[in-house]
């Protein structure tokens, strides 16, 4: 590939996310603040994304220490580590071939760590069933996602497969749909009803979409991303009868499940309400749903474990799924432990319990978040496309409580020093 004529057209195509730039952009003051360079603020105060260690966050103590004993099993024998967290290490390293966690292990995962999921999901429906061989363990969620893209994505010209996808959605998404060959179609969530997902406007998508494509798959988050919203029941009620008329794949991503806490909000699963629906929709809504250890109450990105569970998909297509996940091997031995303790956590009466329980031309858009990382050092999310006329930032709650109010206080002073400073330009 001597010049970029030679590069794949579809990856020259792919849209560079503007939240890389600006990461690009912190990581280079940092670098000169590091050299001397003055600066009217002493760091980069970065909450762009849901990294949560890279703010400050700990990792969960039970965590770290089952892998630790995974990794150098001879701390099976140091007495001054809880008991249930050697007797943790020493079950799972018991389900590793070899008895270490350097050993391959099947493309969908451990099998210990697949019943466990299965479990977990078990138990936060109610009882609805679910089943290990349904369970895929990937390198993250967006490895999974990409695996059922791969599979829905065909055609060409008005043939090809299109997503009906948030906005505002995560800001990778878009490129992920552009790698795979996808359309995105759009459909606007309403920030005036608290970013809700109003009907009118996925039939508007919809019908906006033909002619241009053949929409296959709609992709939902919920808890949302970036905005924190909660569907209600009736909410995603709605959303699984539209799927169920249209004939569309649901791809719902859950990895904020753990991450309710606004007054009379309560995570429900798509997979409990639509089994809860009646059998003319669970035997036919095909459904598949992602849950990572990168988000919540984890925050382990750099790990790379998630998990994906297929709900009425043909056990024919299921053995594609497999097969896309083979190209990777398996995910990372570590990041599956680590799945297997966020779904498995110390219970009470465990040494560990109470410890574990304690953890806690640019747009407009673009061109803000660009200057409050220039002017005061804290780097937050951009690129919400929404509608034209609005503008939004993201940033991540996963962060010390100092650290925010640190945020907010620069906030105030440099946003009415923006406003003053581009209204002269209106």
């Amino acid at each position: 590939m001597y010049s970029l004529r030679e590069v794949n057209p579809m990856l020259r195509g792919i849209r560079v996310s503007p939240q890389w730039a600006l990461q690009r952009r912190s990581e280079q003051i940092t670098a000169l603040l590091q050299q001397g360079e003055q600066k009217p603020f002493k760091e980069v105060i970065d909450i762009s994304s849901g990294d949560s260690h890279r703010t400050g966050i700990k990792p969960i103590s039970f965590v770290r220490q089952v892998l630790s004993v995974c990794l150098y099993p001879e701390l099976l024998h140091d007495d001054t580590l809880p008991v249930d967290v050697r007797q943790r290490a020493q079950r799972l390293l018991g389900e590793c071939d070899g008895g270490s966690v350097g050993s391959y292990t099947d493309s969908c995962g451990l099998p210990h760590v697949q019943r466990s999921v299965a479990e977990f999901i078990t138990g936060r429906d109610g009882g609805v069933p679910s089943y290990p061989h349904n369970i895929f363990i990937s390198a993250g969620s967006q490895t999974a996602l990409k695996v059922m893209l791969k599979l829905l994505v065909r055609g060409k010209g008005v043939s090809q497969t299109g997503v009906l996808t948030p906005q505002p959605c995560p800001h990778t998404l878009p490129m992920l749909l552009e790698e795979v060959g996808a359309v995105l179609v759009p459909y606007q969530l309403s920030e005036e009803q608290g970013w809700a997902l109003e009907p009118g406007e996925l039939h508007r998508a919809l019908t906006a979409s033909r002619g241009h494509c053949r929409p296959r798959a709609l992709y939902i988050s919920n808890p949302g991303i970036p905005t924190g919203h909660v569907q209600s029941r009736k909410s995603i009620e709605w959303v699984i009868q539209f799927a169920a008329e249209e004939r569309l794949f649901l791809l719902v991503n859950e990895v904020y499940q753990d991450c309710v806490y606004g007054e009379g909000m309560e995570f429900m699963s798509y997979k409990r309400v639509l089994f809860e629906m009646g059998q003319q929709y669970s035997e036919m809504v095909e459904l598949a749903s992602f849950h990572s250890i990168s988000n919540g109450i984890m925050g382990e990105c750099g790990l790379r474990a998630g998990y994906m569970e297929l709900v009425n998909v043909d056990p024919a297509v299921m053995v594609f799924a497999k097969t896309l996940l083979c190209t990777d091997i398996n995910a990372p031995v570590i990041g599956q432990i680590a799945l297997e303790i966020m779904v498995n956590p110390p219970r009470p009466g465990d040494p560990s319990h109470s410890k574990y329980t304690q953890s806690d031309g640019l747009e407009a858009d673009v061109l803000y978040s660009q200057s409050l990382l220039d002017k005061e050092g804290v780097c937050v999310g951009a690129g919400c496309e929404q509608r034209e006329d609005k503008y939004h930032i993201r940033l991540c709650v996963l962060t010390p409580s100092a650290t925010l109010e640190k945020v907010l206080a620069c906030l105030g002073s440099f946003h009415l020093h923006f406003l003053d400073q581009f209204s002269q330009h209106a």
